[in-house]
């Protein structure tokens, strides 16, 4: 059984992120269809989204015991055929129990594959190189959210938003198991000395994930950002629709092309730049985190507050922008603050906190406060409260390994 090279290992990975992606996001494109078919509210249609998250959060810590111990590829096989299934069926729901069941379904596949991949990319890259090759799978996330939004956007208008579903969940069906022919790597292989050779982890050593002070810093700041991003990824085609009046199909595809431009341009730039700053500044990880948020904040506001849609899609297209160019390095500074025998662990660590305290709920919030406004604008302004929360705890976080630069993986 022969191994795949880095290369090819961060080309397939990358390109399952983006289904991942695609089929998460394809529900925001459609969402006021679904709302028009089962007689939602704001409130009710964000719900969709919290059982999405009940399901990825309460199964990530399964998965991240798991992917410390046994087969990833055969972890991630699982996890890409569940979310696709979900997927398809959520297209076959007839009432929305049924929806929410098939929601929760496709939230624990992907807590699968998000728990796991992004550990396996650091047993194939060395340290040096490793937030290059992340910030390159993370750019699934804007191009795949954006797809989804396109393409869900595109098909509802032609063949309703219940094959949108279908469409896009079937291609993860077919290239689940790509992975299973393939020798995976061995943990820690990147790693020198004694991480080279980790010990299966115990409970005290994941507990003990809880007092480092890089994890938590780094993963609360990630919480806040997670709370703002969330809410925002779904509210926004309908924001377009409700405030500026662009039709449905016009505001999918223009969020979505804000997505991917932004996205695509902000997460490569953000992670390449934060790469060499590293090279010079203990702290430069966590600095382009902090200052992503101060720009990002800001432009979100004004972006909700924008008198016309021409200056509203320019504030919104800035405020992505920023807050994409951590998406790299807040994963990479999360896998290099823990051991090489947690990474799978604090992944799932940080997913579960991250979605319990963050976008399991802001997409729900968001559509009450707009429900008891009367304001969907009024509701989309906690979002850039959030986005200067995160600023703040990743600018401590940068302030502190700026003055106390530490070695090794991890400090206590």
């Amino acid at each position: 059984m022969r191994s795949l090279t880095p290369r090819q290992t961060l080309v397939i990975l990358t390109g399952l992120n983006l289904l991942n992606y695609v089929d998460r996001q394809v529900l925001s494109a459609v969402l006021p269809g679904i709302q028009h078919e089962f007689s939602l509210s704001d409130g009710q249609a964000g719900r969709l989204v919290t059982v999405f998250m009940l399901g990825y959060f309460l199964s990530s810590p399964i998965f991240g015991w798991l992917g410390d111990r046994a087969s990833r590829k055969w972890l991630i096989a699982a996890g890409i055929f569940v979310w696709s299934l979900g997927t398809v069926l959520t297209g076959f729901a007839a009432t929305l129990m049924l929806m929410f069941i098939c929601r929760a379904l496709v939230g624990v596949g992907e807590a699968s594959y998000a728990t796991i991949s992004p550990g396996l990319l650091s047993d194939v890259y060395p340290r040096d190189k490793r937030n290059n090759a992340l910030t390159i799978f993370y750019v699934a996330i804007p191009i795949g959210a954006a797809l989804g939004t396109i393409l869900g956007g595109w098909i509802e208008s032609h063949q309703g938003w219940r094959h949108a579903f279908v469409w896009v969940g079937a291609p993860g069906l077919l290239l689940a198991a790509i992975l299973l022919p393939f020798k995976e790597p061995a943990r820690g292989a990147m790693d020198e000395g004694d991480a080279a050779k980790p010990p299966v982890p115990s409970l005290k050593d994941f507990l003990h994930l809880f007092t480092l002070r890089d994890y938590n810093l780094s993963v609360w700041g990630y919480t806040a950002y997670t709370f703002a991003l969330g809410a925002f990824s779904l509210w926004g085609p309908t924001f377009l629709q409700r405030v500026h009046q662009i039709d449905k199909v016009q505001s999918t595809f223009i969020f979505g092309l804000i997505l991917v431009v932004a996205g695509l341009i902000g997460t490569l730039a953000g992670g390449f730049t934060a790469t060499a700053w590293q090279k010079r500044n203990p702290a430069g990880y966590s600095l382009t985190l902090s200052l992503s948020m101060l720009f990002a904040a800001p432009l979100a506001a004004l972006a909700f507050f924008a008198p016309d849609r021409n200056a509203a899609v320019l504030c919104l297209g800035a405020a992505m922008f920023f807050a994409f160019l951590g998406t790299g390095p807040i994963n990479t500074l999360i896998l290099e603050s823990v051991p090489a025998n947690l990474r799978a662990s604090a992944m799932a660590g940080s997913i579960f906190i991250i979605h319990l305290c963050g976008d399991m709920w802001s997409p729900e919030i968001v559509g009450h406060v707009s429900d008891a406004t009367q304001s969907l604008t009024k509701g989309l302004l906690l979002l850039p409260a959030a986005m200067a929360l995160a600023g703040l705890l990743w600018g401590i976080l940068a302030f502190l390994q700026h003055r106390a630069p530490k070695s090794g993986e991890a400090a206590p």
